[in-house]
């Protein structure tokens, strides 16, 4: 077969009059932004060319029929030939300046190098999404571009899916929990929705993503997260509405549904905890045809369990299946479809308490028989990407979803203790709530002398619709002997109020990444357009409000050749809120903005990732629960948040991963209530200080499949009102695991382990305050579980 002779594109490229860099004498050792996705290896080896301005000269049948390994990095022409090419068997020499030649070695010297010294390649062990154990390498969480996760101009975290499985999290809260800035348990243990803030900044209505796209809550109704069905998540930390449009200013939670895979897998998993948990769950995956042209995932979880913190009884109830399939007509197209539809019921009350002056007030609590939240939900979208040369890339992601949702509570109204019973109040809400969002990008990679650019366009709409009320009446009374009702109880019609929003919202955006020898320029606008209809149906009355706002992000990174990368960056933000507060008013959009600094270290030749970021955040018209009633919110003036993070994360070696996070928040009220003024936002510690260390003990030593892991979690004192009048003492949780993989044990067990975790496993008791609420925090809660994967 003759040899093929791939170069470098010397001519211009879609656009007049520019070119693809040709690198100069000495390009072997020049260091260039690379993002070549996994494909056809004749392909992506022109594709290395083209980046890399060189000649690279093989034998196209040697090539045939075999796959390259992604690349993505600034990296040198050495250092992206070796990962494309790794674990294909082939290996490569320079022969010139600009010159490079693969071939297929029959033998290898003791050395390491061919007898023509080629360069032996070894395997490199990267899973789909660029993670090796708890270290990420990309995302494109913060420019929804395949980047390194060291040339973001700002600070971001992603949790993998082997960190997922080892603390063995039951929630997305729980998934956070390690990552620096985020503050969970603020309301103490609540197992309804995933509520948590990041830099002080509550996220939960706009700041939760699933795949690129924006989950929406409003009122009672959020989506809730199955974290058994997610394959990472990534917390990106400040102002994101240059690229998302609306969001929070603290930042926002990008959830990586799990995708086909190319190599057919299977698991099932049967678990068993305290508070009578029984859960059963699988997970299988991989080629449909012998092509691999169509790939499929099945996921799904049943849970049955009981729910710690509440009186006569509560349920923490899951049933939930997701369906995936990727299609690949060929190398330069992929569409991707996943689907959900999801059963869940939790209590709808939690016990609590209105600060009297004593922690010792006793917790007001639903009676068991009225207390749920049941809610049904599903979605179903696609991800569409199709690559039409070696510039123009077009992607479109959509989704529909629908969240159906009864919330069921009470309360003692007053006491006879004469007749020895107690009258009782309902609650009662019904939340449906639409969602349909759809976002359009054009990508363009290309060069202009010595700046190469990933340009990005976009144009994305969403719409979220609720319709619901709010009803109150009476239960049946209870009997103060033994705490059980004397009668059934019914819902009450929503006669407290009952409403129809809408909300569209489109916008228009455009980023340029550009980077120039070792400089990346990071540059995103954003221009939304956002139509909000409030329609009261009982008052009859309708309100429209049109917001519009530009946003934006400049962000600048040096990269040094050690693995060090310092960074600025400047950012804003812009959320209109749906709702009304107690009065039936509606709510103004929310600003903010931020300027942050940093810097990134990932070491050459180590598995690691360090980071270290002071900022600053400005808010304007914040929402934060009413103090006279904690269904409503009310808006704030403006709060300043300062603050310091830390995080590492590392793959030791030999068994041995970690995470490690410290944060400093200084948050600060600087416009609104003058008795507020100068005062801290109830319920966001100072201080906080995490880690986690998991240890598999290696082949070759006694313990050998016997695994360990420990953590640490640190909230420091917060403030318990919004007039700082009291506080909520500091508190330590420590979590830990044990698992075994039985093959150690009999090769003829091989895919058989075990794994026992803990959370809270001191069982430390604590109250959090939280604008004058208290709540109990989570218990010692203890789940075990047996596996069998194929």
């Amino acid at each position: 077969m003759a040899a093929g002779l791939v170069a470098g594109l010397l001519a211009s490229v879609a656009f007049p009059g520019l070119a693809l860099a040709q690198q100069p004498a000495g390009a072997a050792s020049a260091r260039i932004a690379f993002d070549i996705p996994a494909q056809d290896l004749n392909r992506g080896v022109l594709k290395f060319a083209q980046r890399a301005g060189v000649q690279v000269f093989y034998d196209t049948a040697k090539l045939a029929g075999r796959r390259s390994s992604a690349v993505s990095g600034t990296l040198t022409p050495q250092e992206a030939l070796s990962r494309l090419l790794a674990g294909t068997g082939l290996t490569y020499r320079f022969t010139g300046p600009a010159q490079v030649t693969i071939v297929d070695p029959s033998a290898t010297s003791a050395a390491g190098t061919s007898p023509d010294g080629a360069i032996e390649l070894g395997t490199i062990d990267v899973q789909g999404t660029g993670t090796v154990g708890y270290v990420a390498t990309t995302s494109d969480a913060g420019t929804k571009t395949d980047t390194p996760l060291i040339e973001t101009p700002q600070s971001i975290s992603v949790v993998t899916r082997d960190e997922l499985n080892d603390r063995n999290v039951q929630t997305l809260t729980e998934a956070v929990a390690y990552t620096p800035g985020v503050r969970t348990g603020e309301s103490g243990f609540d197992p309804r929705y995933d509520s948590f803030s990041i830099r002080g900044f509550d996220v939960t209505y706009n700041g939760i993503y699933r795949d690129g796209l924006r989950l929406p809550g409003a009122n009672m109704s959020i989506f809730k997260v199955e974290p058994y069905g997610v394959d990472s998540v990534t917390i990106l930390r400040g102002p994101s509405s240059a690229l998302y449009g609306l969001g929070s200013p603290g930042g926002l939670v990008d959830i990586t549904s799990k995708r086909p895979t190319e190599v057919a897998f299977g698991e099932v998993e049967v678990m068993g905890g305290n508070y009578d948990l029984w859960q059963g769950q699988f997970d299988v995956g991989g080629p449909v045809d012998k092509d691999g042209t169509l790939l499929y995932r099945l996921t799904g979880v049943l849970r049955d369990a009981g729910s710690p913190n509440t009186l006569g009884g509560g349920v923490n109830d899951m049933a939930y299946i997701a369906p995936a399939a990727t299609w690949k007509p060929n190398d330069q197209t992929k569409i991707t479809f996943l689907g959900e539809y999801q059963q869940s019921e939790t209590p709808a009350s939690m016990p609590y308490f209105g600060w009297n002056g004593s922690v010792n007030a006793p917790f007001s609590q639903s009676i068991g028989d009225y207390n749920s939240l049941k809610q049904d939900q599903w979605r179903i979208g696609y991800l569409a990407e199709h690559e039409f040369n070696e510039v123009f890339t077009v992607r479109q992601n959509l989704r529909y979803g629908y969240a159906d949702t009864h919330v069921r509570y009470n309360g003692i109204s007053d006491y006879d203790y004469e007749a020895g019973t107690a009258s009782r109040y309902t609650g009662y809400v019904h939340d449906k709530l639409k969602s349909f969002v759809v976002d359009n990008q054009l990508q363009a990679d290309f060069a202009t002398g010595p700046v190469v650019h990933k340009l990005l366009f976009g144009l994305d709409y969403s719409y979220l619709g609720l319709d619901g009320g709010i009803g109150y009446g009476t239960a049946s009374d209870i009997s103060l002997f033994n705490g059980q009702p004397l009668g059934p109880t019914f819902d009450p019609p929503l006669n407290s109020a009952r409403y129809d929003q809408k909300q569209s919202q489109t916008g228009i955006y455009v980023q340029e990444q550009a980077t120039f020898d070792r400089w990346i320029l990071t540059l995103t606008g954003r221009y939304d357009w956002v139509a909000t209809r409030d329609e009261d149906l009982l008052a009859n009355t309708t309100d429209h409000i049109d917001d519009n706002a530009f946003t934006g992000r400049v962000g600048l990174t040096y990269l040094f050749d050690n693995g060090i990368a310092p960074y600025v960056s400047y950012a804003t933000s812009f959320a209109p809120n749906l709702g009304v507060d107690i009065n039936g008013n509606v709510f103004d959009p929310t600003t903010a903005r931020q300027i942050e600094a940093g810097v990134k270290y990932a070491p050459v030749g180590f598995d690691g990732y360090f980071t270290a970021a002071v900022f600053q955040i400005n808010q304007e018209n914040g929402l934060t629960t009413d103090p006279t009633n904690p269904l409503f919110q009310v808006q704030t003036g403006e709060v300043r948040a300062r603050g310091f993070e830390l995080e590492a994360v590392a793959n030791l070696g030999k068994g041995l991963k970690l995470r490690g996070a410290y944060t400093y928040l200084d948050l600060t009220n600087v416009a609104g209530e003058a008795e507020t003024i100068g005062l801290t936002p109830s319920g966001q510690p100072q201080n906080a200080f995490s880690i986690w260390v998991d240890y598999q003990f290696q082949e070759g030593s006694k313990l050998a499949g016997l695994g360990i892991g420990a953590g640490v979690r640190y909230t420091g004192a917060t403030w318990g009102d919004s007039l700082n009048t009291f506080q909520n003492s500091a508190y330590t949780l420590v979590d830990a695991k044990l698992s075994y993989d039985f093959s150690y044990l009999d090769v003829r067990l091989k895919g058989w382990s075990a794994q026992l975790n803990a959370q809270n496993l001191l069982n430390e008791e604590y109250v959090t305050c939280d604008v004058g609420y208290c709540y109990e925090g989570m218990p010692r809660t203890v789940i075990a579980g047996l596996k069998y994967r194929w």
